[in-house]
């Protein structure tokens, strides 16, 4: 058995510091997706540009991902994430900023800028599978999920109290959750930046010889790279678009920020606490199968939320939960293809490539969200998504011939 076959002996370790770091930074994720619109809606007095935030943190993401992938195939995984955490909180301080002086134009710059802890967020999944063994590494990449859990379900139940606190301090009640995030991604920037050596991405290259010629095809796009994340890029357009809305939605149908907040968590919940499920069955049935199911399972999300009648508060919590699973095994069954495909070489550049994929998909499903809400309805849009996420299966599914041939 090789080392790379093996599990190596400081993933537990590596593993335990990502967990600390993605609890923390759970929590400063959750803080844009439970009022970054409402927020947007207050100053601009219009729900129409409602999904600016969601399009703006998810454009962030999209530069943060390309600048932490170069800097960690360069450097390693740790100043990567680090310096992500630390960009993040200065973008959560400044949402607070613009809020107190009521500026459209320093909250979008801001919001651009807190884009970068999704990207971290994200990434960090791939640092929980470098050294990995190939048999476990849905489930590494379900473990690091996991730990976002906690952070992201405890953040929007906390959107009243961070709001009374934000109000005490003769700030703007919904900058609440923006407070508790700026906290809470510079003390993940400061876990990593101490605690997380080896670095893993060094580390696995260290254990794994070089083939030679490797460099020179390391950054070709390779069918598995495709299909990945094509299938990631799916769920995450599908998923941003509809729970961008919901707490639009349901406070335009006369429910308070307090039961959006709750149907929201329920979402984050599903979004991450399924993970150990999904790692699974990548491991067991394999990654093209999770990844068709994925589609069937946002599809299911899509039309119930449609159908929910917005007084049922409980049935569109179902429909968000059904979202935030699909999401799941459409994220950890991607991340299998791609991390299998790509070499070590050029592991961490490939992989940061793939997360711009899906934040230009999650930045044009914000976008558009807020537009098609304003034109057409919340029903066509979760509809909408629902009817896209079946593409999944087609992909899924042309993946698969070449393996049965």
């Amino acid at each position: 058995m090789t080392a790379r076959q093996a599990e190596a002996p400081e993933q537990l370790r590596i593993l335990a510091v990502l967990v600390i770091s993605q609890v923390l930074s759970g929590a400063g994720l959750a803080a844009g997706i439970t009022v970054g619109a409402l927020l947007a809606e207050d100053l601009l007095g219009s729900a129409g540009p409602a999904g600016l935030p969601t399009a703006l943190y998810t454009a962030g993401a999209a530069l943060g991902a390309v600048a932490i992938g170069r800097l960690s195939q360069r450097l390693g995984r740790r100043p990567g994430l680090a310096l992500g955490h630390a960009t993040a909180a200065a973008g959560s301080l400044g949402v607070v900023a613009a809020a107190s002086a009521r500026s459209a134009v320093l909250l979008f710059t801001a919001l651009f800028v807190y884009g970068a802890g999704t990207a971290t967020n994200l990434l960090a999944r791939y640092a929980g599978a470098d050294l990995a063994a190939p048999a476990r590494r849905g489930r590494a990449v379900s473990t690091i999920l996991l730990a976002t859990t906690f952070g992201a379900v405890v953040g929007p139940n906390l959107a009243g109290v961070t709001g009374e606190v934000a109000h005490a301090w003769g700030l703007h009640r919904l900058t609440g959750p923006f407070l508790l995030a700026a906290a809470a991604y510079a003390a993940a920037g400061i876990v990593l930046a101490v605690l997380l050596r080896p670095d893993p991405l060094l580390r696995a290259r260290e254990l794994t010889p070089r083939p030679a010629g490797e460099q020179a095809t390391a950054r070709i796009l390779t069918p598995g790279v495709v299909t990945g994340t094509a299938v990631m890029i799916t769920g995450q357009l599908v998923m941003v678009a509809v729970m961008a809305m919901t707490p639009v939605h349901m406070t335009g149908h006369g429910h308070g920020t307090q039961a959006a907040g709750l149907v929201i968590a329920v979402h984050v919940a599903a979004m991450f606490l399924p993970s150990p499920l999904s790692g699974l069955l990548v491991d067991r049935v394999g990654s093209l199968r999770v990844a068709a199911a994925s589609g069937v399972v946002l599809a299911a999300a899509g039309l119930l939320a449609a159908l929910a009648p917005p007084d049922r508060v409980p049935v569109l919590a179902v429909a968000l939960a059904l979202l935030g699973l699909g999401w799941n095994l459409s994220l950890v069954s991607g991340t299998a293809i791609v991390t299998d495909a790509v070499p070590l070489t050029a592991r961490a550049f490939v992989q940061g490539l793939a997360d711009v994929g899906m934040a230009i998909a999650g930045s044009t499903g914000g976008l558009l969200s807020g537009l098609v809400v304003a034109t057409a309805g919340y029903p066509a849009l979760a509809a909408g998504g629902g009817v896209l996420a079946l593409a999944t299966l087609p992909i899924a599914a042309a993946a698969a011939q070449p393996r049965r041939r």
